[in-house]
């Protein structure tokens, strides 16, 4: 694949993952769709998108019915649902840059539960993010909703551990002869059930007009299922720190898009969080972990 091409696919697919946060704010904020059932039709679209994905080439045809796994799909409709919830106040900008500091908060504890070692810059990346969070949600006129910010935090987490079962079965599936986006569209899927189930529980306050569809539906075959897409095939032509480094832009894109397009104001304090945690995270991925330290014998 081309270096231009590459590019361009890697913008898409960061414009696509910023426009989840984008629709999903209008959507809460704007129309009376409910989170539950913006979350039932985000996870449907994405499933049927993915599924057209995978229907235009034969191998994957085939595998799709297997690919996936129930676990993963629990995972992805845990983030989906809590990140629905988490917007019905959240700002955008907040809400990406909550979510995308707890999934690599996530994934670095887990790295480090593993025994990988960080080196001295990367325990520097790592405090610095740890207080942006924590200087992003200290009580305040500017900090956001505790309940909110804190549905955003579990919805990053789900997605880490989502992120994390994927590198370890897609590596499997890879051997199989299957690919990424086959088992992705295997676990949106398996996550529909999940969700119809939330919105059963929650049908006496649910509530949809054709915008908020509108929205719930680009969010989910758009910016989920077409972006997961192209973000897999771009992701082989990109070493693991620039494809660690580039999704850094998300938060940013978010926060830009939030400002033009739905009328947000970018607070100080906002800004000063936000090149903390992505700073500091900056900092974690742009340099490799020290190997894990040996188990000693007992």
């Amino acid at each position: 694949m081309s270096p231009a091409r590459v590019t361009l696919l890697t913008t898409l697919a960061m414009i696509a993952f910023a426009s989840n946060s984008l629709l999903c704010r209008a959507a809460l904020k704007d129309t009376s769709i409910d989170a539950a059932s913006f979350t039932s039709m985000r996870l449907i679209a994405g499933a049927f998108a993915l599924w057209l994905v995978v229907k235009m080439v034969p191998a994957r045809a085939a595998q799709s019915a297997s690919a996936g796994n129930w676990l993963s799909a629990f995972a992805l409709f845990t983030y989906a649902a809590c990140f629905s919830f988490a917007y019905i106040q959240l700002t955008a900008a907040t809400g990406a840059l909550l979510l995308f500091g707890s999934v690599q908060a996530s994934m670095i504890a887990y790295g480090l539960f593993k025994g990988e070692r960080l080196r001295g810059q990367q325990i520097l990346g790592l405090l610095s993010a740890t207080s942006g969070l924590i200087a992003l949600l200290l009580p305040g006129l500017a900090a956001p909703p505790l309940l909110s910010a804190l549905l955003m935090i579990a919805a990053g987490t789900a997605w880490g551990v989502y992120s994390l079962r994927g590198k370890s079965i897609n590596s499997a599936a890879s051997n199989a002869g299957s690919d990424a986006t086959a088992v992705t569209a295997g676990n949106f899927l398996r996550a529909v059930p999940f969700a119809l189930v939330l919105s059963v529980a929650t049908i006496a306050s649910a509530s949809v007009d054709y915008t908020g569809i509108a929205l719930a539906v680009a969010s989910g075959a758009l910016a989920s299922g077409i972006g997961y897409a192209i973000w897999y095939s771009a992701l082989p032509s990109l070493g693991a720190t620039t494809a660690a480094t580039v999704q850094l832009s998300v938060p940013l894109i978010t926060a830009i898009g939030g400002i033009l397009l739905l009328g947000e104001t970018l607070t100080l304090r906002l800004a000063i969080a936000a090149f903390a945690i992505l700073g500091g995270i900056a900092l974690v991925a742009l340099n490799k972990p020290l190997p894990m330290a040996p188990v000693r014998p007992s």
